[in-house]
């Protein structure tokens, strides 16, 4: 045993001595933050959210031809899942606090590679585009974490080769190749019924199990590949860009249904098969200001390619099947448009109006979004009060009360030190009809946050 121990003081020791060398003779820098989130939802008392986060990035330019940078989280995440004795003898400890590893960015910049305006990026990378905040229809590159429902504008790494060619001082133009599809990660726990779009049953029918099936692309050149180029430019103090992307949404749709009858009095077992449509976005945005004012405006022209959805109805040896349009291949355009200002007694508003959210798809699907939020800042900005903050979904202007979404997130946000963070917030939801919000109105929730940066 003391051998073991004193080898663990070796390595540890060599591991902050190899360190210590890197830092000094490679220009590393290690940054990063440690965070904790609970949340309490309200009518049942019961913990939904549990998570203890190490986030640190590692980024370097040893010279100034090449620069690196590298992204890993580290976390625990859920609550124990321990069903039998056995669980809590597992060496790995997982059963008791669950945890896992997320490598989200790693990629090397050339500069000047071939061409002396050509630099080019390899790796694991979050490509964002769009100038909205958070919310940005022309970001369909790298695929939505919406694991989190309420962190609008998260995203995944993905693998990609990302060249920017500087045309002049004013004209960039950039290229991006990513050669393996990678899906959206859908919201954690019962905040998925959240993006379920309603599912229209036969009068009489009650479902009893749903399961699904989920298909995705082949890993070919031709079926799981994406492509991305967009030309940006300054015109009159304002950023403006024009945009296209080629590839699949990052969200499944169902093309097939099976219902299978259980007994005489309609009861049906729901099979579903979903897929990832192709489909081309022609994006533009700009973002500026007008006096104090800051302005900024997106929109994305999808054009889908048509999804069937085949409905099926085993009976004995044969099928009744009915074909419909899942997803019309009609194309269909999505837009925000959003400012801010921060007033002369230091209260910031920010609001937003967007036109079709990120999992909507087809123009008879898209709705309208309100989203806000006022910040007032006290005691040499050591306290920050949101009181009002949120976002509202209006399906149908001309039935507003009785079809409309809404979510209130008022938050108290502390500094007690440098670069330390304590949060108190809230999740209210409201609201009628079948919306995003409305959806899951009964997950009121209560959170407190810890960060501190490094």
């Amino acid at each position: 045993m003391k051998n073991k121990t004193w080898l663990f003081i070796i390595l540890i020791m060599s591991l902050l001595i190899t360190t210590e060398i890197l830092l000094a003779q490679s220009d590393l820098s290690i940054n990063g933050y440690i965070k904790t989130d609970n949340r309490l939802r309200l009518d049942t008392k019961e913990f939904t959210w549990n998570e203890n986060r190490l986030n640190l990035k590692f980024e370097g330019a040893p010279s100034d031809k090449y620069h690196f940078f590298s992204e890993i989280r580290l976390r625990g995440f859920g609550f124990p899942n321990v069903t039998k004795s056995s669980d809590l003898q597992r060496q790995e400890k997982d059963k008791v606090y669950r945890w896992g590893l997320e490598f989200r960015e790693a990629y090397l910049d050339l500069y000047q590679f071939g061409l002396e305006n050509l630099d080019i990026r390899i790796g694991r990378q979050i490509i964002s585009w769009g100038t909205a905040d958070k919310l940005n229809p022309t970001g369909n590159i790298s695929p939505d974490d919406l694991e989190d429902i309420f962190n609008f504008g998260e995203q995944l790494g993905t693998n990609a080769l990302t060249a920017t060619y500087y045309l002049n001082d004013n004209i960039t133009l950039t290229g991006v190749f990513v050669p393996i599809f990678t899906p959206a990660i859908f919201p954690f726990g019962d905040f998925a019924s959240a993006l379920a779009p309603p599912m229209d049953l036969p009068p009489g029918m009650l479902p009893r199990n749903f399961s699904d099936n989920v298909i995705l692309p082949e890993n070919k050149l031709t079926e799981s590949s994406q492509y991305a180029f967009k030309a940006a430019t300054n015109i009159f103090d304002y950023d403006v860009s024009l945009s296209w992307f080629k590839g699949r949404d990052d969200l499944p749709l169902a093309n097939a249904v099976t219902l299978t009858s259980v007994d005489m009095q309609g009861t049906m077992d729901i099979a579903s098969t979903l897929m990832f449509p192709k489909m081309q976005v022609v994006g533009a945005d700009m973002a500026g200001s007008i006096g104090s004012v800051g302005l900024w405006a997106e929109s994305a022209l999808t054009i889908p390619e048509k999804v069937y959805l085949e409905t099926r109805l085993p009976m004995y040896s044969s099928q009744v099947m009915q074909k419909s349009i899942a997803l019309d291949d009609k194309p269909y355009f999505k837009y925000i448009i959003g400012g801010d200002y921060t007033f002369k007694n230091g209260l910031y508003l920010n609001a937003q109006f967007l036109h079709g959210f990120i999992h909507e798809q087809g123009e008879d699907n898209l709705n309208d979004y309100i989203v806000f939020r006022f910040e007032k800042k006290f005691f040499n900005d050591e306290l920050k009060i949101v009181p009002f903050g949120g976002a509202i979904a209006i399906n149908d202007w001309n039935d507003v009360k009785n079809d409309y979404g809404f979510v209130g997130n008022p938050e108290i946000i502390y500094y007690p030190g440098d670069n330390v963070e304590l949060v108190v917030g809230a999740y209210w939801l409201e609201g009628k009809g079948a919306n995003l919000f409305s959806q899951i109105k009964e997950n009121d929730e209560l959170y407190v946050k810890a960060k501190v940066s490094f």
